[in-house]
């Protein structure tokens, strides 16, 4: 009998990204491929975790280049995703899904670390589904993506974390350090939450990890340390430096852009407004064209509304 082969980053993440996911959810998937076009598209986020379709779905529409000059095309060049909001309906049910577009080609050069965005490889060094992709060719673009993604992700870990310490260790300290850098609004605490929904495999994911980015490993039980090269460990600190001064801006730079591009802003809003508040509000021809003018009077008749 012979044995099965030894698992690596790449049949891990491949498994992982295979896994099936509700129809409904590869559903919506193809409809919102439908509507703005793309090579493939990742699912992600709390939904993937708690399978709670009354949610919004969180997918990654990746694309093929772009060759307009369009000042929008431009600014996503410069500030990608672009965002947009989606309702679909499915025979009695309506999904609802926030979409982030980029091109596939940009999508590369992020998770392998080759921009100063840590958005896109600590996003996918977390669970992912591969829920609908064009073809063969770029499915396995993909999955390869989502590996370097991890590896990337565990190469600042191994920096950034303990001098040894068990997987978790690493990954909160990795989670602590890219949540700081990048203006995000979760509360304190959220990397806990991440690693506690399968904590299994993030043990499994980092020493995996670690190989593919070439960086080998002492294990004593559960407890490791990463064997890093003084050189390349100076160099990732450097380049860590670079993200964290320069990741707040970016992130501020990107709220700009979605703030006048974000399609179907109005009606996330309302629909946001209504599930956390319980007031419904009508979604106007006003309200959806200009969504930031809109904001103070929607916030107004929510108060006055509430304090009735």
């Amino acid at each position: 009998m012979t044995s099965a082969p030894p698992q690596t980053l790449l049949s891990f993440v491949a498994d992982e990204l295979a896994a099936p996911v509700d129809p409904a959810i590869a559903a919506a998937a193809r409809e919102v491929v439908r509507r703005l076009g793309g090579n493939a598209v990742l699912f992600y986020g709390s939904i993937l975790r708690t399978g709670d379709l009354d949610g919004v779905l969180d997918f990654y529409v990746l694309t093929p280049p772009t060759r307009s000059w369009s000042p929008r095309a431009l600014a996503t060049r410069m500030l990608w995703p672009d965002v947009s909001f989606h309702e679909i309906v499915l025979g009695a049910r309506i999904l609802r899904a926030k979409v982030a577009t980029m091109p596939l080609d940009t999508f590369c050069r992020a998770v392998e670390g080759r921009t100063i965005d840590t958005t896109i490889w600590t996003r996918f060094a977390q669970p992912a589904a591969l829920v609908w992709t064009a073809d063969p060719t770029i499915a396995a673009r993909v999955v390869r993506a989502v590996a370097y993604a991890a590896a990337t992700a565990a190469r600042f870990a191994a920096t950034l974390g303990p001098r040894h310490g068990t997987a978790r260790d690493y990954w909160l300290a990795l989670f602590r350090q890219t949540y700081s850098a990048e203006l995000r609004v979760e509360a304190p605490g959220r990397e806990r939450q991440i690693l506690a929904f399968d904590p299994d495999r993030f043990d499994a994911l980092l020493p995996l990890a670690w190989a593919g980015a070439g960086i080998g490993h002492r294990r004593a039980g559960d407890d490791l340390a990463p064997l890093l090269d003084e050189a390349d460990d100076r160099a990732t600190l450097a380049a860590w430096w670079l993200r964290q001064r320069a990741g707040k801006w970016l992130n501020v730079a990107r709220l700009v852009k979605a703030a006048f591009t974000f399609d179907g802003a109005a009606r996330y809003g309302l629909w946001k407004l209504q599930r956390h508040t319980g007031v419904a509000l009508p979604l106007t021809p006003w309200r959806e064209r200009h969504p930031i003018l809109a904001a103070p009077g929607v916030m107004w008749r929510v108060w006055h509304t509430r304090s009735i």
